[in-house]
């Protein structure tokens, strides 16, 4: 047996992240004014099982701890009224004379069945290297996303940076996240 060193890979930063709805032919919504993204595993754990015979153990079962998905927690530091739409649903208002100029954006009202879309997160970390050059992204995609009603807060002096929270779960046969390496960013195409 020989002793070997693992692959060592230093992320930093939330380069980019990119929200897309499993619609065929949908667009992957690109954010790079997101500055943070917490994620918390969620678990679900069964107890162990002894047993105990006159107060000595004999077997036990041990404790089963089952990953159920992520919670995340997304900063961004824009509002952005087509991510809005994607994670809580809702009506995106344009300029009747300029139709891609946004105006306004309405939540569903209450009680409303438009609760958002499924859709997929990717979130892109940097790699350097020790000249301190961008070597390639660290890609991590949440499959199965969810996200909950949102709230805006406001202070003066301050600018808005929203927290959008969002509930990843995988399906049978799926993992909870997905890594990989790439070489460059998307980029808008235009």
């Amino acid at each position: 047996m020989a002793v070997v060193k693992g692959t060592e890979i230093p992320t930093i930063d939330v380069a980019m992240v990119t929200l897309q709805t499993y619609e065929t032919g949908a667009d992957e919504l690109i954010l790079d004014t997101a500055n943070q993204i917490q994620v918390e595993v969620q678990t679900e754990t069964t107890d162990k099982i002894p047993l105990i015979v006159k107060g000595r153990l004999i077997a036990q079962k041990p404790q089963v701890t089952t990953v159920t998905g992520n919670n995340i927690t997304l900063t961004d530091n824009v509002f952005n009224p087509e991510m809005v739409k994607i994670l809580q649903g809702g009506t995106i208002k344009y300029d009747t004379v300029d139709t891609t100029k946004v105006i306004g954006y309405t939540p569903p009202v209450v009680g409303s069945s438009d609760k958002g879309q499924l859709f997929r997160l990717r979130s892109y970390s940097a790699i350097y290297n020790a000249a301190g050059i961008i070597t390639g992204y660290e890609r991590i995609t949440y499959p199965n996303c969810q996200g909950n009603p949102i709230a805006f807060n406001s202070e003066d002096g301050t600018f808005r940076a929203p927290e959008y929270t969002i509930t990843s779960a995988p399906n049978n046969g799926e993992a909870p996240y997905d890594i990989d390496i790439v070489t460059e960013l998307p980029s808008v195409t235009p």
